[in-house]
């Protein structure tokens, strides 16, 4: 998951934030979702509510959002992240 997270921090295809990941969700615009260990649980069960929906596969980020916004090179936590659909 790293290296497909980290390929497509490179190419800017990610969307970043809980609010932002919930859109692309709903439009249908991203193929992955990584949330972070201790994500908001109201954020978590919305995000895999409209990703069974969508059959978009969530997977879990190995680290708390503020080892997530390090791993994404921002100063700032971060509790999910969509990878955009490559168009």
């Amino acid at each position: 998951m790293s290296e497909e997270l980290r390929d497509a921090l490179k190419e800017n295809k990610v969307v970043i934030g809980s609010k932002r990941t919930i859109k692309y969700l709903k439009l249908g615009n991203a193929k992955l979702i990584v949330l972070a260990r201790n994500c908001p649980e109201i954020v978590r069960k919305d995000v895999e509510h409209y990703a069974k929906l969508s059959e978009i596969k969530v997977e879990k980020f190995d680290g708390t959002a503020k080892q997530l916004g390090i791993f994404c090179g921002k100063p700032f936590p971060i509790a999910a992240i969509a990878i955009k659909v490559s168009k």
